[in-house]
């Protein structure tokens, strides 16, 4: 029989005499589990990461049959749990300090991963392994294999999309609740879960000035809860919107065959809409549920925002084709430019059906400049959402919350409950048939949920409003810079769309919008092959533009004047070959 000298000292089979020797001998666990052991002398040097091919020989002898299968057993005991209290307190400590290093040094690394597709499989074995691995191996392979295959999300290169953020209050939170591990789609599940998230909820609601009827006790009956994103977010609040619309299109009838009639003849007729620059999570949102999606026209002339004479018109002609517009998302701070949507117009285009049957429900998505609604300039942005159904942000873009966190509101929590409610026997309790508790099960798809508001709750407490709105305002401010800093060589870059949320948009210079697409193409290309930094582009009524967002949290002044000086420095060697 042939075992590790590592798996030995696991099993309490043996000890360090000093001087990197391992003894194994028949004074220690082994003769307790029905075996005869040799002395032998291993030298620990040699118990490196690849230790497995240096395996230790021992002698054993049989002492019975039920001794056996004791020894058998306690193998089998230890493959079931490989690992025990006191191993994860140092793997775990050792995580910790291998994330801080990663932090600490992650200008070190290219930006974007350099690898190939498929690159990981030839590095792993085709078949998960028979026995327990040891975890110094695990570990090995995540800086070994993993970490080549990784973009840097929190680098200070990184300034596309929009931020992922991150912060170690946010990063101990998950550890907890990864602890209290469970499904938590109803209040007695685990109290504190549900109680927790009403609370942050209305916690940021005020933060962010939005109205009253957004609170959990508002005059309403809104409140909000955490979804995973802003794609599920508003397919959540759509499935409400249709719901509604159906249901008081058909109030007026009798139940049975004629109204099922009458529901299925509407719901072939639904239109869902979003302005051309909203996100393309409204448009999977209706595919998911079958319906139509059609889209408002926006214009450079009005920043590229969604008004409310475009929409009124959009909804004439859905009318007048016997369609039924029911639903609409507005954006404050679309994906390509950050424009904000002509919510005032909006309001007023729609006044004539609101509050009655057949209304629009509108939702507004402020994913990524929702939380520029912390700072006290932007705050007038927020009024207007008393006139809205639905408005949503995410703390995982710019609030150093690690993703998944999407943070949704509703103004009347009646129009989700009854478009979601199941209420199964195995998920009654008495608190909910009493109507005693909140069920956020009955806010979103899933039945499952997790505890994604503890780490909202570390990072309010660990900020502090100020620190978070300091934050965010250093993002606005090298957005900002940056914006300065292309205005100054107008001979070679112009700016497509001006700085607003930390998200800038530029092109290059040229002859033409071919010229100008083209050479900004090649731009963009460029820097990304640099490693250096890592940017996205967007095409905007045809016009290709490169989008620059400095939210991520270590992105300083010293970044954005070093990818300036690279634009201009690739821009006149481009110049020079053509």
């Amino acid at each position: 029989m042939a075992k590790n000298p590592k798996w030995l000292l696991h099993m309490g089979l043996g000890r360090r005499v000093g001087n990197g020797t391992l003894l194994f001998s028949n004074g220690g666990g082994m003769k307790n589990r029905g075996f005869r052991v040799d002395v032998l002398k291993v030298d620990a040097n040699r118990l490196d990461s690849k230790f497995r091919t240096h395996q230790t020989r021992f002698i054993t002898s049989q002492q019975g049959d039920s001794k056996i299968s004791r020894a058998k057993k306690a193998a089998e005991t230890d493959m079931a749990n490989p690992m025990n209290t006191d191993q994860f307190r140092v793997a775990a400590k050792a995580a910790v300090d291998e994330i801080a290093n990663y932090y600490d040094n992650i200008s070190d690394h290219r930006v974007v991963a350099d690898v190939e597709p498929g690159y990981l499989r030839p590095l792993l074995p085709a078949s998960a392994p028979l026995d327990p691995e040891p975890w110094e191996s695990i570990q090995a392979d995540i800086q070994s294999k993993i970490l080549p295959g990784i973009t840097h999300w929190q680098s200070p290169g990184f300034m596309a999309f929009f931020p992922c953020s991150s912060s170690y209050p946010a990063a101990i939170a998950e550890m907890y609740s990864n602890a209290f591990n469970g499904a938590h789609f109803n209040w007695i599940c685990s109290p504190a879960v549900t109680e927790l998230e009403t609370i942050v909820m209305d916690w940021l609601a005020q933060a962010l000035g939005l109205p009253e009827c957004f609170l959990s006790g508002g005059p309403t009956h809104g409140g909000g809860v955490l979804h995973g994103s802003a794609s599920e977010a508003i397919l959540t609040v759509m499935v409400a919107a249709r719901d509604k619309y159906l249901n008081e299109a058909t109030a007026h009838l009798p139940e049975g065959e004629e109204k099922e009639e009458e529901t299925w003849r509407l719901r072939s007729k639904l239109v869902a809409l979003g302005s051309a620059g909203a996100h393309s999570s409204t448009k999977k949102a209706a595919q998911v549920l079958g319906v139509r999606f059609d889209t408002v026209p926006v214009s450079e002339e009005n920043g590229f925002s969604m008004t409310g004479e475009a929409l009124a018109k959009k909804l004439d002609q859905l009318k007048a084709k016997g369609l039924e517009p029911f639903y609409l998302t507005a954006t404050l701070g679309t994906t390509d430019v950050c424009a904000v949507d002509d919510f005032a117009s909006i309001a007023k285009a729609l006044a004539p059906r609101a509050g009655k049957p057949g209304e629009v429900w509108v939702h507004v998505d402020a994913a990524y400049a929702g939380a520029a609604l912390l700072l006290d300039e932007n705050k007038p942005l927020a009024k207007p959402m008393a006139e809205f159904h639905s408005f949503n942000y995410n703390p995982h873009k710019w609030m150093l919350t690690t993703f998944d966190c999407s943070a949704v509101w509703v103004r009347a929590r009646g129009h989700l409950i009854n478009a979601l409610s199941i209420k199964p026997p195995y998920l009654r309790n008495q608190y909910s048939d009493n109507e005693l508790v909140t069920d956020y099960r009955d806010w979103q798809i899933p039945l499952g949920r997790r505890f994604r508001s503890l780490k909202l709750w570390f990072v309010l407490r660990s900020y502090g409003i100020r620190g978070l709105q300091a934050h965010i305002r250093n993002g606005v401010t090298l957005g900002e810079s940056l914006e300065a800093k292309l205005a100054t060589r107008p001979d070679l870059l112009t700016i497509f769309t001006k700085a607003r949320f930390g998200l800038v948009s530029f092109r290059a210079k040229g002859d033409g919008e071919e010229q100008i697409n083209s050479r900004t193409e090649k731009l963009y290309e460029a820097i990304n092959a640099s490693g250096l930094f890592y940017l996205t582009s967007t095409v905007v009524n045809g016009h290709f533009a490169i989008r620059v967002c400095t939210g991520v949290a270590a992105v300083r002044e010293e970044h954005v004047q070093k990818l300036f000086d690279l634009l201009v420095e690739t821009v006149e060697g481009q110049l020079k070959l053509e």
